[in-house]
């Protein structure tokens, strides 16, 4: 038992240090990326099971010897390390770059995004009080292929509420709208909003650029049917995470491509905002990345299923750097400062770039301590950020039926800073 106290200890303290500085070597990086992720967003559930574990070694002759002493000790460093995550969790919000527009909530104010599911199981799908939830409504249908979504909706009628598309990530080969965006959807579904978890075909059965197309007949079917689950056919915005932030980003910039939309390019596929988190956008030029993202056997092999030391090109058609343009929608950009799997730097310079050519509000907000795909979970973190995302579009849809043009909400500098 003694062994097994130092074992526990031992896993504790390096669940700890790998929160706070990730492992990025090639080798190491996908294992070390989901035990920060847990470790960071499921934090107060790792401290209880460490405690636990501690516990019931330490109760059952784990402390017999230098072993069992030094499982403990080790065992506290990194319950010690843990309540650092959750304390800077629920210190930290967004921190803005370069774009002079404060974004962050005050702790000591209480969000209209509650903290509660902080300590109950993180993957719950209950829809929130006062949230009706449409599943599988088939928006696509050729041949034997049926695409899906969920709708999110409150339950209270109303006039014509807005629209935000939610495009789940996960590498553009697995992934589903039952497993991501939940915490934002419910969220914004109270705030007034009818949100769309969108469903796409997945490689390696599907192939670049099919499932952009497929997520641009979500936008002409909403054109035409919006109505129906009470939202408004002309204002509809995008949001999406890791491969489901390149894939809004590219639905927002690309808006009416006719080669995007095959058999349907009379549609107007435009919408009014995109907020991208921790995306791609670039899988041609390397920047961050030891190789270029679109050189990687993933994208090869997998997803464009072309060779791109032979066709560049077509990488660089899946870029959302390639269709930056003046009139871009406004963009809001989010992304962890801690991210092991898509690095910081991937997002600071397509802002950068962004920002040099739209003549719409390009804001930038870091998560200070955040990992790839720390909104997946209900936690601190995620309430915080939700509530940032909410009120930037909320603003963004005040200017719209104001008729003004749009600019930095005054939602976030008033309510958030």
């Amino acid at each position: 038992m003694p062994y097994v106290l130092l074992a526990v200890g031992a896993l504790s303290l390096l669940l700890a240090l790998n929160a706070h500085r990730p492992v990025r070597r090639l080798m190491l990086l996908v294992p070390s990326f989901f035990a920060g992720w847990l470790a960071v967003e499921l934090a107060p559930h790792l401290l209880a099971a460490e405690i636990a574990a501690l516990g019931l070694t330490a109760g059952y002759g784990g402390l017999h010897g230098w072993t069992g002493w030094t499982g403990l000790v080790l065992g506290a460093a990194g319950a010690a390390g843990t309540i650092a995550t959750i304390a800077a969790s629920r210190r930290t919000v967004v921190t803005l770059r370069e774009s002079g527009v404060p974004l962050d909530l005050d702790p000591e104010d209480a969000p209209r995004f509650p903290l509660a599911p902080q300590i109950v199981p993180p993957l719950v799908l209950v829809p929130r009080r006062g949230v009706r939830v449409t599943r599988n409504v088939v928006f696509h249908e050729e041949g034997r292929l049926r695409l899906k979504l969920d709708v999110y909706r409150p339950k209270a009628e109303g006039s014509l509420r807005p629209g935000l598309m939610q495009i789940h990530g996960g590498a553009w080969v697995i992934g589903d709208k039952r497993e991501q965006g939940l915490p934002l959807l419910n969220h914004m579904a109270v705030q007034g909003w009818v949100g769309f978890n969108v469903n796409y075909r997945l490689s390696p059965r599907a192939t670049w650029p099919e499932h952009l197309i497929d997520l641009k007949h979500f936008v002409a079917w909403y054109r035409e049917h919006a109505e129906e689950y009470g939202a408004d056919p002309d204002f509809l915005c995008v949001t999406g995470g890791s491969a489901g932030g390149h894939l809004a980003a590219l639905v927002a910039l690309s808006a009416n491509e006719p080669r995007f939309q095959p058999g349907f390019e009379d549609a107007d596929t435009r919408v009014r905002g995109a907020v991208p988190f921790y995306g791609v956008y670039d899988l041609v030029e390397p920047g961050p990345w030891p190789v270029p993202m679109g050189a990687t056997p993933l994208m090869e092999r997998m997803v464009v299923k072309r060779s791109f030391h032979e066709e560049p090109e077509v990488f660089a058609d899946a870029s959302p750097v390639t269709y930056l343009r003046e009139d871009a929608p406004p963009f809001f950009v989010i992304h962890g400062s801690r991210d092991s799997l898509i690095p910081v730097a991937e997002a600071r310079r397509f802002v950068h770039k962004l920002r040099e050519t739209s003549s719409s509000p390009v804001v930038y907000a870091e998560m200070k301590g955040g990992q790839h795909a720390f909104d997946v979970f209900p936690s601190y973190r995620t309430a915080r950020v939700v509530e940032g995302v909410e009120r930037y579009l909320t603003g963004l849809h005040r200017q719209y039926r104001e008729g003004a043009r749009p600019s930095v909400p005054d939602e976030v500098t008033d309510a958030l800073g």
